[in-house]
């Protein structure tokens, strides 16, 4: 029962080196396969919720792992086999999206809308305040005095 729970427990331990990779896409040059790994976490599958090529079971990551390894084997840099994927399938497949004048946008339209919001909602209170605060003029004196002279 001990040699048991320590074989699962070497089996949890070691389960990210089990990734979804089979045996027949592995690379026999070992130089090789650690790039196409190293790449394969860093794509996103492309049905799966954030998980990268390497972990995934779709079909289409597989083809995508195999896609990397024949770049690869073509001769392709890291960064050459990222850019054709970009190119094909947009920079959804990038785990991690480059920094370009979109991506900034995308980040930076909240925290600017927030802002703007926060400086136009603190522009109508103090209009409101400065509104309320204001006395009356001479002759809305006079007409409140001979109102309540009026009165009496």
């Amino acid at each position: 029962m001990r040699r048991t729970m320590l074989a699962f427990g070497f089996l949890v331990a070691a389960w990210p080196a089990f990734a979804a990779v089979q045996p027949d896409e592995i690379l026999k040059d070992p130089v090789l396969e650690a790039r196409a790994r190293a790449l394969s976490a860093e794509l996103r599958c492309l049905v799966c919720q954030s998980q990268s090529i390497d972990d995934s079971d779709a079909t289409i990551a597989r083809d995508l792992r195999v896609l990397v390894r024949e770049r690869l084997q073509a001769g392709d840099s890291d960064a050459a086999v990222k850019a054709f994927l970009v190119d094909r399938y947009g920079e959804y497949v990038l785990l991690k999206p480059r920094l370009t004048w979109h991506t900034i946008v995308l980040w930076g339209a909240p925290p600017a809308l927030l802002v703007v919001g926060g400086a136009l909602a603190i522009g109508v209170f103090r209009r409101r305040r400065v509104a309320t605060v204001t006395g009356l003029t001479a002759d809305e004196e006079a007409r409140v005095e001979a109102l309540l002279a009026r009165e009496e």
